[in-house]
């Protein structure tokens, strides 16, 4: 597909004619491994037409295209069900941060195979006892040669179960303080001594693992960034990471959207109600808000500019959207968000998504997290006292070390 020269009018139109000729109808009744092969053919379709990876840099296999048409992308995507979920981890966060801080071999290797579908990545960040708190981690990366030796456990990591390579932060000196000794890895995620087993949460699904490390064996040239500069590497990907949840396209089908619960109320009967066209009209200037911020952002990244510290409040602002539509569906559906017929299916859909929301306050960094970034970083606010900043970790009584 030819797209150089186009308008951004012709490039939309383009990429709504792509879409409705090569989005899958439906995926319903299909096994997970199914669905992953569905998703793979449409993400390998969507890089073959020239529609993934639109400002990434051309040399290393994306479109090198601007912001203007990433937004149109988006806005036509929203119209459709794209089963593009097992990338988003690939896409949002590592496929950036290694564009970031990847050495030219790493970004020759591993960005057209992420944006093709080819391989799939997670993130493996957080522990039993470093949440929040995730420079209290304490899985180790030891020397060996020049290779290095990985032990230790992650979890909520999402998507783990079907990744070829993760994004792995590990502490490679514990003689400094929590920050200072960390360094970002790529792990080869089908790599002898990786275990992945699953964690179910309360909608009954099981979106993320809890990881196991046992005497992997990296190459010295996995590190991402430098070693022992790993909590920077982090830094930068979680910015990436918390532009990406705030940023995430609504789909027309999202049952928690503003077009969907426009369709819902039409269909209860209650789109004329004064209250709640109100909560309908509140959502919508907060959905748009949010998705012109996003592509300011992503407008100043495109021109060298990263988020930094403006990706929490996309962040921020992304939870908050999502429980203001946990409002307005109460608004519309009322009781039948909590019991339906065993046959009403979008009932079903809306509640499990429903159940699904506290996590968006949660994953990526709480609310309050968030806020404590905005208001030191962006405000000018004193940092919280931190009496544990300059002692080295291995003398720290943190997460699981508190039972030593």
């Amino acid at each position: 597909m030819t797209l150089v020269g186009q308008s951004i009018e012709e490039f939309r139109g383009t990429v709504r004619a792509w879409l409705e000729a090569n989005v899958p109808t439906s995926t319903d009744g299909l096994a997970p491994g199914e669905l992953l092969d569905v998703a793979k053919r449409f993400q390998a379709g969507l890089y073959d037409a020239g529609l993934a990876g639109i400002t990434w840099p051309a040399e290393f296999g994306g479109q090198g295209h601007t912001a203007a048409e990433q937004q149109a992308l988006d806005e036509q995507a929203a119209r459709f069900d794209l089963p593009t979920s097992p990338f988003r981890i690939g896409m949002g966060m590592c496929g950036p941060t290694l564009l970031d801080l990847g050495t030219p071999e790493q970004k020759a290797r591993h960005i057209r195979p992420l944006l093709r579908g080819e391989e799939i990545w997670c993130q493996l960040f957080s522990e039993p006892g470093a949440g929040s708190d995730v420079a209290s981690l304490q899985a180790r990366a030891s020397r060996d040669g020049d290779a290095w030796v990985v032990n230790g456990q992650k979890v909520w990591t999402s998507g783990a179960q079907w990744s070829d390579f993760g994004a792995l932060l590990a502490r490679t000196d514990p003689d400094v303080p929590k920050h200072r000794g960390l360094t970002m890895f790529i792990v080869d995620m089908h790599s002898p001594g990786v275990t992945v087993r699953p964690l179910r949460d309360m909608t009954g699904r099981a979106p993320f693992n809890e990881v196991y490390f046992d005497d992997v064996r990296l190459p010295a040239d996995a590190v991402i960034g430098e070693v022992d500069a790993g909590w920077q590497a982090a830094v930068t990907m979680l910015g990436h990471e918390r532009v990406s949840i705030g940023g995430s396209v609504r789909q027309r089908t999202d049952p928690l959207g503003f077009a969907g619960l426009v369709e819902l109320a039409r269909d209860k009967g209650c789109a004329s109600d004064p209250v709640v066209r109100g909560e309908l009209a509140q959502l919508y200037a907060a959905e748009r808000a949010l998705s012109l911020f996003n592509t300011r952002l992503q407008q100043e990244a495109a021109a060298g500019s990263p988020p930094g510290a403006r990706g929490s409040v996309a962040k921020l602002a992304g939870a908050m959207v999502l429980w203001r539509a946990v409002q307005t569906a109460g608004q519309v559906a009322g009781p039948e968000t909590v019991a339906w017929e065993t046959d009403d299916a979008r009932a079903g859909e809306l509640a499990t998504a429903i159940n699904a929301t506290p996590a968006s306050s949660i994953a990526g960094g709480t609310n309050q997290v968030q806020r404590n970034i905005i208001g030191e970083r962006i405000l000018g606010l004193p940092k919280e006292p931190g009496s544990d900043r300059d002692i080295p970790f291995r003398e720290l009584k943190v997460g699981t070390q508190r039972r030593s």
